[in-house]
């Protein structure tokens, strides 16, 4: 048994000289040390020796392990540090080499057309209120006095999902909810996305964004009206910009127009911008129709108020020269991170 010990002991060392990984020292280990090892073996057959032959070869088989753990504690250490150094040559890193950008974004144009658009009417005292973007025809419609044939129901020019819910048309929906569930005075916008029906090009989307106000209260009259949108306009687009107001139909307001400002690209001389004519087109407005104000069982003879309602892409589009709508929806970094 004794020879056997220094056969094992030699053949550690032979075979952990030529060991050169973790894995190949680490199985030096069990063949030698494991509990079906070599020198385990020995140590199971000494039950037949007698006690001081148990005692002389115990010793023995003690101090052949203590060499051996130390051989592999050796080895184990090198060929760690040869694995280490090995991996940090293939991970060599050149501190010269220029680091990877990072882009910081920037808030999308309608985002801050809108949020300039809430700040100039929050300071007039606005509130903002909100409504669903899946509207009943009841409230896009029926409350806001379109009556059965109104040719912006076909389904030509609105997206319905039942015969009794659609993607809103515009915030207005907004407007009659609000007059159902606060009591005068009410004083709101209504920011917001709406669908429509229509093919993409230059100026048109099926998806869009739109503001909508709403003033009601004892006494509103359309000199109200005007000089909060004067304001407005002011406020926008420059203190030297002038307004005109143009009378059109919509069908809950009465009487309605529609508001012009003087081309703020060359001050009203005529431009690209403006075709010429100086002025632009930017929202509708007018008086509450009494028929919409019924819907929140308001007393038409002591209530009146106004509404308006501008298209946020038209004036985003005004604002900073952009010329086709489709650019804000391409989600083209070059052209959002211009708004940085």
């Amino acid at each position: 048994m004794q020879i056997q010990l220094n056969n094992i002991l030699q053949q550690v060392k032979d075979e952990l000289a030529k060991a050169a990984t973790v894995a190949e020292t680490d199985s030096i280990r069990v063949k030698a040390l494991g509990k079906k090892g070599q020198l385990t073996e020995i140590l199971r057959g000494m039950g037949k020796l007698s006690p001081e032959e148990k005692k002389e070869l115990g010793q023995a088989a003690n101090a052949v392990r203590a060499e051996i753990e130390k051989l592999l504690e050796e080895k184990f250490a090198q060929v760690k540090e040869s694995a280490r150094k090995a991996q940090f040559k293939l991970e060599t890193i050149d501190v010269t080499e220029p680091g990877v950008p990072y882009n910081i974004g920037t808030k999308h144009p309608l985002t801050i057309t809108i949020e300039e658009i809430s700040r100039v009417f929050k300071s007039m005292g606005f509130s903002i209120a909100e409504g669903p973007e899946v509207e009943t025809v009841f409230f896009n419609f029926d409350a806001l006095n379109a009556g059965p044939n109104h040719p912006a129901r076909d389904m030509t020019d609105t997206f319905y999902i039942t015969e009794k819910t659609l993607l809103r048309t515009q915030t207005s929906p907004v407007q009659a909810r609000t007059l159902m569930a606060q009591k005068p005075p009410i004083k709101i916008i209504s920011p917001g996305r709406c669908f429509r029906c229509d093919t993409p090009d230059a100026t048109h989307s099926p998806m869009f964004h739109q503001v909508e106000g709403l003033v009601v209260d004892e006494g509103i009259t359309m000199a109200d009206l005007k000089g909060t949108l004067d304001t407005f306009a002011k406020q926008m687009f420059g203190s030297e910009v002038r307004t005109k107001f143009r009378p059109h139909h919509f069908p809950f307001t009465e009487p309605s127009a529609e508001m012009d400002v003087s081309c703020f690209k060359c001050g009203g001389k005529g431009c690209r911008v403006c075709k010429g004519s100086g002025w632009i087109e930017i929202l509708g407005c007018g008086m509450v129709h009494p028929n919409v104000l019924d819907v929140g069982k308001l007393d038409t003879e002591k209530y009146t108020g106004f509404a308006f309602g501008m298209g946020v892409e038209r004036i985003a589009m005004l604002k900073y020269g952009v010329d086709d709508i489709r650019l804000f929806y391409d989600n083209d970094m070059r052209f959002i991170n211009q708004f940085k």
